[in-house]
């Protein structure tokens, strides 16, 4: 039978993907997170900047030079062995899954702002969010996802524009006077830490072209353009925005938002322009979990080909596309959600985003160590750039786990152990010769 014909991402959706991915629910939510850092939280958005800047070089590095469509798990396969590039991948799953559940959260939560029936009925929200979880899991089926990408980027995009040019507008008006008068919090580095274990949520996403590159049209020459553009747009406009925001609301009505993108927008422009940032927010969160859905199926898939996950992880549609993977990741993220509702939105956001960073962090360092290997074996070109973005997105990923906290790291180190029953599967049923 001809196997399937796989619709492939191209060079502009790509990018799309990697600027969709990271500007997610993080950037609409964090700055009232951030709001007790003072100063401190500006800083770290800049190490966070540069640090994700370092990562994304190696990715990319190694996407243009040892790109055979294994994506990320075959780099680390061929650097450490299948139980590294198992435990990387899995703990970069539980990563996805748990963004997946926290962009859900916050959807919603932005949804209700706009449409209040959702929170007036009993479980109004958790079936709303299984809803929206299902709808993009659909259109992922349908091979959707490229074009679904592309418009909500575009559409998420455009509340940040907004914010830099009212600021802009405010400074050229006010000067110094439009900037609100910060808490006096010391800059330390211990605080800045801390809130980069923050800022580092609204950075994930880096990998995005390159954990799914078979799904990348021609991903030696577009996922490194991809990973590295998209990066440096995403972090600008996060950096410019959150700053923004943090440094021109009153830091008490900032520390209460539930929505400071928003507010900030509102107060000086209208309730009008409010909403429409609202909505954004909705689409920008809904965008992100659509790109995320992707990346969690073509990883899963990718895991069970190497053997590592169940060969029932593999099975694709008419249309290429992993299908029982994409409705098993979306039902995990389902559960997830459903938790996380029970917990309380905000909170159980943060604690999600925390997780995720951590766990996924762990992919980030075992790859960064992949390409030293890989370079100092003369199959990755040694060049001083790679050598520095290396050393630099490992101490990076120190600071950032180390700000995160022990909580999150004990979470993860406990979700990242339950792996191993399904290596075990997988290795079982491979030794049985079980079919796909």
């Amino acid at each position: 039978m001809t196997a399937p014909v796989r619709r492939r991402l191209g060079p502009f959706t790509a990018v799309a993907l990697v600027v969709g991915n990271i500007i997610g629910a993080g950037i609409f939510m964090l700055p009232a997170s951030l709001a007790p850092y003072g100063w401190n939280a500006v800083l770290a958005w800049l190490v966070t900047l540069v640090g994700a800047m370092c990562l994304a070089w190696v990715f990319a590095q190694l996407a243009a030079q040892r790109a055979d469509g294994s994506g990320t798990h075959g780099i680390v396969a061929g650097a450490f062995g299948d139980t590294a590039a198992f435990f990387t991948s899995w703990g970069y799953l539980i990563s996805v899954l748990a963004a997946n559940a926290a962009l859900t959260v916050a959807g919603i939560n932005y949804l209700q702002r706009l449409l209040p029936a959702i929170g007036a009925q009993p479980w109004g929200p958790q079936a709303a969010a299984l809803a929206m979880i299902a709808l993009f899991a659909w259109g992922n089926a349908r091979a959707l996802a490229g074009g679904i990408q592309v418009v909500s980027t575009l559409v998420k995009v455009s509340p940040f524009v907004i914010v830099i040019g009212l600021a802009l507008w405010l400074l050229g008006a006010e000067g110094g006077a439009a900037l609100t008068p910060v808490a006096a919090v010391p800059i330390e580095p211990a605080t800045v830490f801390a809130a980069v274990g923050i800022t580092v949520y609204a950075m994930l996403g880096l990998e995005a072209a390159a954990v799914p590159a078979d799904a990348i049209d021609e991903p030696k020459r577009n996922v490194p353009r991809a990973t590295l553009i998209g990066t440096a747009v995403a972090g600008v406009l996060t950096l410019l925005s959150s700053s923004a925001v943090a440094l021109m609301m009153p830091q008490a009505q900032l520390a209460a938002s539930t929505a400071p993108i928003a507010d900030f927008v509102g107060r000086f422009v209208g309730d009008g322009a409010g909403a429409f940032v609202a909505l954004c927010a909705v689409v920008s969160c809904f965008g992100a979990l659509n790109g995320w859905l992707l990346v969690t199926g073509e990883l899963q898939a990718a895991m069970a080909r190497a053997g590592s996950l169940p060969r029932w992880c593999t099975r694709s549609n008419a249309r290429g596309v992993p299908v029982n993977a994409l409705w098993l990741g979306a039902a995990v993220t389902g559960v997830f959600v459903l938790l996380a509702m029970s917990r309380g939105g905000v909170k159980a956001f943060e604690s999600l985003a925390l997780v995720s960073t951590v766990t996924a962090l762990f992919l980030y360092v075992v790859v960064t160590v992949a390409a030293a290997r890989y370079a100092r074996n003369g199959l990755l070109a040694a060049r001083p750039s790679l050598w520095a973005a290396a050393a630099g997105a490992l101490v990076f990923a120190a600071v950032t786990i180390w700000g995160c906290g022990p909580e999150a790291v004990l979470w993860s180190a406990g979700l990242l152990a339950l792996g191993w029953p399904l290596r075990y599967w997988a290795r079982l049923e491979s030794a049985r010769g079980t079919p796909g």
